[in-house]
């Protein structure tokens, strides 16, 4: 049976900082673990670029329900809260909005929950618009989203925070999810970046020529 929501707090978290003080929101969304992993990647005549993911993984809210299970009132419960406590922690890690030029989401639901349960935490405002407005971006978040097991070593995409169709910043950040997660749970990703792929040198989009299949008549073997 699904767990009973806690007793409602009003609270303001729109000025707190959730990297330390973050007890409540523990309580309210049943939070297992939080945790953040960084990774440098150097560059030639360049600063090296910093790629960080920040994951929560809490107990799945709708453990034990049907797929008629209105999804709505948990997401929107939840979402906000995930949102912050992984958007706090690529800022501190990243060294703030201003730094990070690249972005993306991820759910992973334990093998007990549903495929649509990690979507419902994600693909809503209560996250995506939440995540985009403390990153300063302006793009759709790109994503991944399913069904895993703990030990499991995922890739989430990420692309430009304004300028999603910049080819150069096209790449996956990679988590390694050890411990997570559980079968009752889900595990939410935020990924972002500092630069572009390390070596990006294949083109842009606004930049390429107009190409149709026309091209396929006059191929050469």
């Amino acid at each position: 049976m699904p767990h009973p929501a806690p007793a409602s707090t009003l609270v303001d978290l729109s000025t707190r900082s959730t990297l330390s003080d973050y007890d409540d929101i523990a309580r309210a969304i049943g939070l297992r673990t939080v945790f953040t992993q960084v990774e440098e990647l150097p560059r030639t005549g360049a600063p090296a670029i910093q790629r960080a993911t920040a994951t929560a993984v809490i107990r799945n809210p709708w453990l034990g329900t049907g797929t008629d299970e209105d999804l709505a009132p948990e997401a929107t419960r939840v979402a906000p809260l995930l949102a912050k406590l992984v958007t706090d922690r690529l800022l501190d890690a990243l060294g703030g909005a201003e730094r990070i030029e690249a972005f993306g989401k991820a759910a992973f639901v334990g093998t007990a929950g549903e495929y649509e349960h990690g979507g419902a935490l994600i693909h809503t405002p209560y996250f995506g618009n939440l995540t985009r407005e403390a990153l300063e971006g302006t793009s759709i978040l790109c994503f991944v989203d399913g069904i895993a097991e703990p030990g499991e070593l995922v890739r989430v995409p990420v692309w430009h925070k304004t300028a999603a169709s910049t080819r150069d910043y096209y790449q996956t950040v990679e988590a390694h999810l050890a411990d997570a997660p559980h079968p009752g749970e889900i595990a939410v990703i935020a990924a972002a970046s500092t630069g572009p792929r390390p070596f990006a040198r294949i083109g842009d989009r606004t930049t390429d020529p107009s190409i149709t299949s026309e091209i396929l008549k006059e191929i050469v073997l």
